[in-house]
């Protein structure tokens, strides 16, 4: 038998890192619309707000040996909670990557590449004034 420090160590590809990251974000993302908050009677941030022109959130990530480091872009219906949705997202993150692949995230930066009007959304891409 060869003993565990002789057969040598798994190495995870950093594009699987970012599929996990990116699939956490999603789920982050959704668990905050099904929560969605509300003003004024509409709902932001909700399932209403999180329509098909909304792009996935994409991750990109540089590990170094057992560590992550992770960059997410993502898109946000407003007006809503940004910071909270975006202190979702980097705990779904870190939780994520730490039980699938063992590794331990010090950082995840969320970038919020564009906020969505639950105005414009519903009604088409007209501007609001």
């Amino acid at each position: 038998m060869v003993e565990a420090a002789e057969r040598g160590a798994t190495r995870i590809a950093d594009r699987v890192v970012a599929k996990i990251a990116s699939q956490a974000a999603r789920e982050a993302l959704a668990g905050a619309s099904a929560s969605g908050t509300s003003v004024g009677g509409t709902s932001v941030g909700g399932a209403a707000a999180r329509g098909a022109e909304f792009a996935p959130p994409y991750a990109t990530v540089a590990v170094h040996e057992d560590t992550a480091r992770v960059r997410v872009a993502v898109e946000l219906g407003y007006p809503s909670d940004i910071g909270a949705q975006c202190g979702a997202v980097r705990r779904r993150i870190a939780e994520r990557v730490r039980a699938l692949v063992g590794m331990e995230v010090p950082e995840v930066a969320v970038t919020v590449e564009r906020l969505h009007s639950v105005h414009t959304v519903s009604a088409g891409r007209e501007r609001v004034r």
